[in-house]
């Protein structure tokens, strides 16, 4: 199986919190076809930058899931007969992309706690010479 990353835009959710039973569906969906959902990440409400099919905003979902490449574009011929998705984009997950991106934060992450050590040491120092 190959992961993949869908990025959903539902309209017909007024609210945020409206948006659960959609993904719930989505999710099923994927579950039905054989494949694992790994996480989801609600996005937000966003404006779309012109008025398309007299919509103009969106709830965006990104969810992240593992299914065999001979049944996506099942699942893409599933989300067209969804009226409460308004449009959706699923992507191969690159391995190599996925480990340089994490390699990155890792750094990212060292260098901030290095820094901040560093930050903490020459409080400490300036505070030292205070109290003699």
């Amino acid at each position: 199986m190959k992961k993949y990353d869908a990025l959903y835009i539902f309209v017909n959710a007024a609210r945020e919190d409206a948006v659960e039973p959609l993904l719930e569906k989505v999710s099923g969906d994927i579950t039905r076809l054989g494949g694992n959902v790994l996480g989801s990440e609600l996005l937000g409400k966003k404006t779309f930058a012109r008025v398309m099919k007299k919509k103009d905003a969106g709830v965006y979902i990104r969810v992240r899931f593992e299914l065999d490449p001979s049944k996506v574009a099942e699942l893409r011929s599933r989300y067209a007969l969804n009226d409460e998705i308004f449009r959706v984009q699923i992507l191969a997950v690159d391995d190599r992309r996925e480990a340089l991106v994490v390699e990155q934060n890792a750094r990212r992450k060292a260098k901030a706690e290095a820094e901040a050590a560093a930050a903490a040491e020459a409080e400490a120092d300036e505070a030292a010479p205070a109290e003699e």
